[in-house]
């Protein structure tokens, strides 16, 4: 572990808001904060629930590039950080967490996001115009998820196919126990079924801690495949 707790401190903030309207928002602005009990999270919600708020905001208080990239990169980009990066404070674990904590040069960590990603990756020297979407992900995965740091996703699974996805299970299981950390906000019920990973459930309730069989997303799978017209009858047309 790397960091026990995320939280941010704003004593005077407008409710109505956005971030600090958003559910999961507001929680981390109370005293419990989000707290870290496993390696390996995901958080898991609907479009626009804040997931992928939440680890944008981590991964910029940790010093990565909003944008994307490894932490070599700091700031390659111009794009401000957000409000909540801004105020994002860190709980570190003893040992490693905290050497990183206070040195900079001892911090190691990337960020991946699906909309940047490909720009990310042919600044950390890819060449993503000669390989797809999916191999440009997979290459820095097998190529920068290497040493032990804060890893952090959003929506990895966006290009990659169902054997790719296992291939990415692999690499976080590897990365968490050589004794990194990853924060992962994703719609994949094949990759929260990762073994002994914490799942954390993002919605209108705020932050709360789910099994994987407990998921929205694993039950509506299951019944898609069972019967996928059950689905579809409300949405296609006859």
């Amino acid at each position: 572990m790397i960091i026990e707790r995320a939280y941010a401190h704003r004593p005077s903030h407008d409710e109505d808001a956005w971030p600090w309207s958003v559910p999961c928002v507001r929680q981390l602005l109370l005293e419990e904060g989000l707290r870290f009990t496993a390696p390996v999270t995901f958080l898991v919600g609907e479009n626009g629930s804040g997931k992928s708020t939440l680890v944008e905001a981590v991964a910029e208080g940790f010093g990565l590039d909003p944008y994307g990239g490894s932490h070599d990169w700091r700031y390659a980009s111009p794009r401000d950080k957000s409000a909540l990066g801004e105020r994002m404070k860190f709980d570190a674990a003893p040992g490693r967490g905290r050497r990183m904590a206070a040195s900079w040069s001892n911090r190691k960590g990337f960020f991946l996001r699906a909309e940047t990603a490909m720009d990310a990756l042919d600044r950390e020297g890819f060449s993503p115009d000669s390989v797809s979407h999916g191999e440009g992900f997979l290459a820095a995965f097998r190529g920068k998820f290497l040493h032990a740091g804060l890893y952090v996703l959003d929506e990895p699974e966006a290009a990659l196919s169902f054997s790719s996805c296992l291939e990415l299970v692999g690499h976080l299981d590897r990365l968490a126990k050589e004794g990194s950390q990853v924060i992962c906000a994703t719609h994949s019920p094949l990759l929260t079924a990762l073994p002994g990973a914490d799942i954390i459930e993002v919605g209108d309730h705020g932050l709360r801690r789910v099994a994987w069989r407990e998921l929205g997303i694993v039950d509506h799978w299951r019944r898609y495949l069972a019967d996928p017209h059950a689905y579809l009858r409300h949405i296609v047309e006859p």
